[in-house]
């Protein structure tokens, strides 16, 4: 296969890749105040992610892709918020195991990492033009 035809897809392969970690990292991050409906119920859980990388029979390259969609299983934390509907008798409520700090982090990461492979695909599309220009002017 040609090399350029695999940059574009592994490149591809990370854009949706990332794109789905941006959507789980946002998730969290909507979701981090978020508790139960009554006293005790379990707030919203964090969502995880897992990457790996497959071999792309058409290309013959190494691929990105989602191995994985998980739920984190840490501690929930409690606030005292005696008013809210999943407080309990001591007026305790469970809270979700989003680090929001932690989730801007991640979602900073993605875009970084969404936007490389962009740029990837777009040097990768400038040489095929080049290369097709250079063509072009040889058989003239």
């Amino acid at each position: 296969m040609d090399p350029l035809a695999a940059s574009l897809r592994i490149a591809g392969s990370g854009l949706e890749a990332q794109s789905t970690r941006l959507r789980i990292v946002s998730e969290n991050i909507a979701n981090s105040r978020t508790t139960g409906d009554t006293p005790g119920a379990d707030p919203y859980r964090r969502k995880t992610i897992t990457f790996g990388s497959e071999l792309d029979k058409l290309s013959g390259a190494q691929v990105v892709d989602v191995k994985k969609l998980g739920i984190d299983s840490s501690d929930f934390h409690e606030e005292y918020d005696p008013g809210n509907p999943a407080a309990d008798a001591k007026g305790m409520v469970k809270m979700p195991n989003v680090n929001v700090l932690i989730e801007m982090a991640d979602l900073r990461e993605s875009n970084r990492s969404y936007d490389a492979n962009l740029q990837t695909i777009k040097q990768t599309r400038e040489m095929i033009s080049s290369t097709l220009d250079l063509l072009k002017g040889a058989s003239q």
